[in-house]
């Protein structure tokens, strides 16, 4: 009779497999559970950054006492945009209502944007001065102050400049392209339905329409006095006005200090200690949410890339720009 017990030697082999296949599961099991937390972890991120429950918003100050309050103004100024409107004017109201601020410099690097989102810092920037007399407002500017940025500085009681920043370009520009050629080398017919005789107005798939090209030119010039009517009245009688002063010429910071474009040379710290007499100076500049920073970090897809591209092409067509 044959006995069933199996030799020690493979008794002790099949229990090892079954050990390490256990040990397998085991470790399989833990790294599921990892992971499963690591997405639920980013998840909730995501959705606490969208709905604002982290990041965003204006920093939160230390309170230190007396100091000078900075907002920063950085980049092409438009709706999505650090430089928007919408959070521009949280940090300059976050920045004039805290009680031990002595005085605000906005410093700004930008070469301009959108004059409606401009138009919007301007007013804000008005609205609070003359809701707090006491509080002074003063522009600094760093490399560029163009356009749509100097828009924003005139709102200021001074602007103080570096001898080499470029500031001006007091002018609006409105650009597109013209297909019509290539479209014509490749053989492509346009299709193009509308409704309204001027509904194709500025499509680059069509030649272009004299009376379409006299209205943008009579646009563009409506802004364009609007334009030189907020510099008017932000400068005054510090203004000295040439042939060229609303030309859209760009001048250096000395020359500017020249022509009343600007008050005197100054930076950040300078006009903290010197000339607000508050050497501290707290950050109220609005930060990115978390999930605005990650999204930078990783970066959009090529897909994704392209369709942003031809969406603002698009929008570029019918928005003027203060640039």
């Amino acid at each position: 009779m044959t006995d069933p017990t199996p030799p020690s030697w493979e008794r002790a082999t099949l229990e090892k497999v079954a050990l390490r296949a256990l040990d397998e599961q085991r470790r399989a099991r833990q790294w599921s559970i990892l992971f499963r937390l690591l997405w639920l972890t980013l998840v909730f991120l995501v959705v606490a950054a969208m709905l604002g429950w982290i990041g965003g918003g204006t920093k939160e100050p230390i309170r230190t006492g007396k100091h000078t309050a900075l907002v920063e103004l950085k980049g092409v100024i438009g709706v999505e945009s650090k430089a928007g409107a919408d959070k521009m004017i949280q940090a300059l109201g976050a920045a004039f209502k805290d009680r031990n601020t002595q005085g605000v410099v906005l410093r700004i690097n930008s070469p301009g944007g959108s004059p409606v989102q401009s138009g919007y810092i301007n007013d804000e920037i008005r609205r609070l001065r003359a809701k707090h007399p006491e509080i002074p407002l003063h522009v600094v500017v760093q490399d560029l102050c163009a356009s749509g940025g100097y828009y924003v500085a005139v709102a200021a009681d001074r602007i103080y400049v570096d001898k080499a920043s470029l500031v001006g370009s007091i002018g609006v520009i409105m650009g597109g392209f013209g297909f019509t050629g290539t479209m014509e080398k490749l053989g492509v017919e346009r299709r193009s339905y509308t409704a309204g005789e001027n509904k194709d107005f500025l499509d680059p798939f069509v030649p272009e329409n004299p009376a379409h090209r006299e209205h943008v030119k009579k646009m563009l010039g409506e802004i364009h006095e609007q334009f030189i009517k907020v510099v008017r009245q932000g400068r005054g009688k510090r203004l000295k006005e040439t042939p060229e002063t609303f030309s859209g010429l760009v001048w250096t910071g000395e020359r500017a200090v020249e022509l009343g474009l600007a008050d005197g040379f100054g930076s950040l710290e300078s006009v903290a200690r010197d000339v607000i007499k508050a050497e501290h100076v707290v950050d109220f500049t609005p930060d990115d949410n978390y999930f605005d920073q990650l999204s930078k970090r990783l970066g959009a897809s090529a897909a994704e890339s392209a369709l942003r591209a031809a969406a603002a092409e698009l929008a570029a067509r019918a928005a003027p720009s203060l640039r």
